[in-house]
């Protein structure tokens, strides 16, 4: 049944038709009157309007949003017009065959025609524009910040929807060449450092910043810019999914710290990813945790043959596999409850499904908890890798990828000793087995189990105080996502005993990231929140490495992933070391276990040169290095 918006359309159309004809005739005829020349024109006109229109209904004309024209739109109104054209020629040729140069008649007609049709509808798109008619009750006056292809799509997608909330009065862009042009009707009003009188001149609520691609710097000064006037703000997701086509307004989100953070988005070669993982049966352990968890969600994408999630923790294993599960149904994925510190069960295990790939994701990563509970450090971190390793070499597995932490380079507490410890067994049993093992190590991960982020949230909303280590501490971070995916790359890339190092981006404050969150929570900080220095905590560093002293980095093909080549051990040296670790801790022996973890890992100190400083609360004077201010920093232990 046809709509009547589409009924009105077709009849518009049809008079154009029409119209079209009838200028073409007296175009094309000197008298137009006489009895020949009129029995031409009722004969013509019968058959445009018999044809034409039929051809408009049959290619699906009114089926489009024909009122929002791009350069898609007018090519398939231009096909439309010439296919009505091109058939109404062949009874016009026909019947009027007896008349001179009838093709002219013909031709004048197509013009005409297309250039009435384009016509109407850029008359239609102008008079609804933003601005220029009334916008239904109840819309929220917006600005958006970017008139480039970002800002373009959102409008356009703002204008579609018949129901958006918003209602676009202006744009917001530094170029100088933009400034008071139009962009779909609507102006660009000034710039970022206008702000604050565009929204009280324009009676601004929301602001929508359309700038995907924007570095961290020039967001944080949007945002400031946005605080300054008092107005909402919200942004956009990354330019991939606004290049794909995927752009909606319900894409349009709160700003969060790791927008804030700039983090790039990561370009994979999906290709050799791909390669490396489809049809193959995937192991991962600590598959319910932060990082394992989003390791199978990328790993899922790849299409293997079966995932193998492993897990000592029932509940958070029985939601990934759901997840997992919903999302892939066409994907074979096992959860298995197991521990990687009992070999009879991994040996199970693997006699069962015989794993081509092996990501081992299962560890304690908790700095202070490890420090008081350095038996499970050491018995997990070192010896459960060392069983899995083990097994994995045993049963001929083809790739063995361990996840470590920059906490490994001259480690200052135990969790840092024994993942470095980890690292070096992996590396020595690389340079005896088939297995290509290799180890990814990267910082802090936002979001993640323990991170500092979910604290500070939660310690806002409880009203603070938000608590900080020290005000100088300063972390390495990136998003759970793109350490996954760069983690799945780097295993492409190993030939075995490598430890690659991801690119980290550069280093913050620990202090700047309250304070943003805060202030991203609609307060201020030292006013509304405090923020309290509780001192470094027991094996906490006042700053991460990612690389030790000596280790040679070198590039890859990879722009954010460097490689550490690798180092030669004598693995029966190293293995009966490791030996004696394990039983000194099962023994319960603590200091002999840490004098041997001492001997074992070069560079461990613990207890560190860095010790805890008295809790101090932050006087609201205090002067502090803002992210969006310069800062010093300890030189890089570097990537660049």
């Amino acid at each position: 049944m046809i709509k009547r918006t589409e009924l009105i359309r077709f009849e518009a159309d049809t008079f154009l038709i029409l119209l079209a004809f009838v200028l073409s005739y007296f175009l094309r005829f000197d008298a137009p009157f006489q009895a020949s020349s009129l029995e031409i024109f009722w004969e013509g006109l019968l058959i445009v309007l018999a044809v034409q229109p039929l051809v408009f209904l049959a290619a699906g004309m009114y089926r489009n949003l024909w009122c929002y024209p791009s350069v898609r739109d007018a090519w398939v109104l231009a096909r439309v017009v010439t296919i009505s054209a091109t058939v109404t020629s062949v009874p016009f040729i026909y019947l009027l065959r007896d008349l001179p140069n009838v093709w002219s008649l013909v031709v004048m007609d197509w013009i005409l025609l297309l250039f009435l049709i384009f016509a109407s509808r850029l008359i239609r798109q102008h008079f609804r524009a933003p601005g220029q008619v009334c916008e239904p009750h109840g819309k929220c006056p917006a600005l958006i910040v970017g008139a480039g292809q970002a800002g373009s799509l959102l409008l356009k997608e703002i204008d579609r929807l018949p129901r958006s909330p918003y209602k676009v009065l202006g744009f917001i862009d530094d170029d100088p060449a933009k400034q008071g042009m139009f962009l779909h009707g609507v102006r660009v009003e000034g710039t970022v450092g206008q702000l604050r009188e565009i929204v009280s001149r324009l009676a601004i609520e929301e602001v929508i910043i359309a700038i995907p691609s924007a570095e961290g710097k020039k967001l944080r000064a949007i945002v400031a810019a946005c605080k300054e006037a008092g107005v909402r703000f919200k942004t956009l997701p990354y330019l991939p999914d606004i290049i794909n086509g995927k752009i909606s307004v319900s894409q349009v989100k709160d700003v969060e710290i790791t927008d804030l953070l700039g983090r790039e988005p990561v370009m994979l070669d999906e290709e050799a990813i791909r390669h490396f993982l489809k049809g193959e049966m995937i192991l991962v352990t600590g598959a319910a945790g932060s990082i394992g968890s989003e390791i199978c969600r990328q790993i899922a994408k790849f299409g293997p043959e079966q995932l193998l999630l492993l897990d000592h923790a029932e509940t958070p294993l029985y939601h990934i596999h759901r997840e997992l599960a919903e999302a892939f149904p066409d994907l074979s994925v096992i959860p298995i409850i197991g521990d990687v510190k009992n070999r009879d069960k991994l040996a199970a295990v693997f006699g069962e499904y015989l794993p081509d790939v092996v990501f081992h994701a299962a560890a304690y990563k908790h700095v202070p908890m490890m420090e008081s509970n350095q038996f499970e450090a050491v018995t997990n971190n070192i010896g459960g890798t060392k069983i899995l390793a083990d097994v994995s070499h045993q049963f001929g597995v083809r790739n063995f990828v361990m996840i470590s932490t920059d906490k490994a380079v001259n480690p200052a507490n135990v969790m840092g000793a024994s993942k470095r410890a980890a690292e070096m067994y992996i590396q020595a049993l690389a340079g005896k087995s088939r297995t290509r093992f290799t180890t990814v190590r990267f910082g802090n991960v936002l979001g993640s189990n323990g991170s500092v982020i979910p604290l500070f949230m939660e310690q806002i909303k409880n009203g603070g105080p938000v608590t900080v280590t020290d005000p100088k501490v300063i972390r390495y971070f990136m998003t759970i996502p793109e350490a996954s995916q760069l983690v799945l790359q780097a295993a492409c890339l190993g030939k075995g005993g490598e430890i690659f190092v991801l690119d980290m981006g550069e280093p913050v404050r620990i202090v700047d990231l309250a304070e943003e969150l805060i202030r991203l929570s609609g307060l201020v900080p030292y006013e509304d929140i405090e923020i309290v220095f509780t001192g470094l905590r027991p094996g906490e560093k006042m700053f991460e490495e990612l690389l030790g002293q000596g280790e040679g980095v070198l590039p890859t093909s990879h722009e954010k992933i460097r490689v550490l080549a690798a180092v030669e051990t004598d693995f029966v040296t190293l293995h009966n070391e490791v030996k004696q670790l394990l039983e000194t801790a099962e023994c319960l022996n603590l200091p002999g276990m840490v004098c041997l973890l001492h001997a074992l890992v070069p560079g461990f100190c613990s207890g560190g040169e860095e010790s805890a400083v008295a809790p101090a609360k932050a006087p609201r004077s205090t002067k502090v290095t803002r992210l969006t201010r310069g800062r010093s920093l300890p030189p890089r232990a570097g990537l660049r």
